[in-house]
């Protein structure tokens, strides 16, 4: 009896905590994945040069708010663009998140066949993330606690929900069954087209911090036992969030951050990278987390965007 009301109570306390990860610079490695996308679209040709043009003038009007929000925001290359094609029919989406939404049947075999015959480069293909081992290794590590896990991204939805189902495939790999939710930037589309613009907010900055704790709130999370891992500065408000942030990889800003609020610091995917399972102090102000585990309180695996 005294074991079952312990597993009970563990089982608990895993029902509240959850890990956030930001996508690129933290799970995935080399050039962000819209970077990439725009790069497949480009050489599909299916990027109008007007939208050059549409972008330009977007970001005039963006500029008052900031390099980032010009950067983040800032969909208008996406004009006309037709969603189902560019993100080539992505499998179903993991975890709770919404399908990108198209009103155009699909092309049947005869139009496509007469669309390569017009010259039109098919040959590219969605960017497939590059995930650091280490983080990896620490997704299975908090799946295999029961944490729920979320990518909080600014990347396009269709983009990290495709990084989700890649995650959970390497985890499956290992044995490991994972729920994982995706909270990304979101596009509106009209008669099967991206309009440029998006839906909501543009994830960055302070807007993942309003994502978290919104999530937090629905699924009944304990801030303070989760866990969040960020690269750049803008992921700031996210980790400070949480009651167990790290930074991976940080940027100058971020470091400086991290170092004010003694945050560990993980460097995943260098080859001066030490041993995984070490947590060494270097000073008062600087904290190091070294790859693999962090020993802590157990999570929940579902939540809900």
């Amino acid at each position: 009896m005294k074991e079952k009301r312990e597993a009970k109570e563990v089982t608990g306390q895993s029902a509240s905590v959850a890990a956030f990860f930001d996508l690129d610079g933290t799970l995935v490695a080399g050039s962000s994945l819209e970077r990439r996308f725009f790069r497949t679209l480009r050489y599909r040709h299916e990027i109008a040069t007007s939208n050059y043009w549409m972008w330009m003038k977007e970001a005039i009007r963006l500029a008052p708010g900031g390099i980032n929000q010009v950067l983040h925001a800032n969909k208008m290359y996406l004009r006309d663009v037709r969603a189902e094609e560019a993100i080539c029919k992505p499998e179903t989406p993991v975890g709770p998140c919404l399908k990108v939404r198209t009103d155009k049947a699909e092309p049947d075999i005869g139009e496509r066949a007469q669309e390569n015959r017009a010259g039109r480069k098919t040959q590219a293909r969605m960017p497939v993330p590059r995930f650091y081992e280490e983080a990896i290794g620490r997704a299975a590590w908090h799946a295999h606690q029961g944490h729920a896990i979320m990518l909080v991204s600014g990347t396009l939805e269709p983009l990290a929900q495709a990084a989700a189902l890649a995650l959970l495939l390497r985890l499956g790999v290992r044995g490991i069954s994972a729920r994982i939710g995706v909270c990304a930037t979101r596009l509106e589309t009209a008669f099967g087209k991206w309009t440029g613009r998006i839906v909501g907010e543009a994830m960055f900055g302070e807007a993942k911090e309003r994502a978290v704790r919104r999530i937090a709130a629905e699924a009944e999370l304990d801030l303070q036992s989760c866990y969040a891992y960020g690269n750049s500065a803008s992921d700031s408000w996210m980790l400070g969030a949480v009651g167990k942030p790290a930074a991976v990889n940080p940027s100058d800003d971020l470091a400086h951050t991290a170092r004010r609020n003694d945050w560990p610091v993980l460097r995943w995917g260098e080859e001066n990278n030490p041993p995984r399972n070490t947590l060494k102090k270097h000073d008062a102000n600087k904290t190091e987390l070294k790859g693999g585990r962090i020993h802590d309180e157990q999570a929940r695996s579902g939540c809900r965007t």
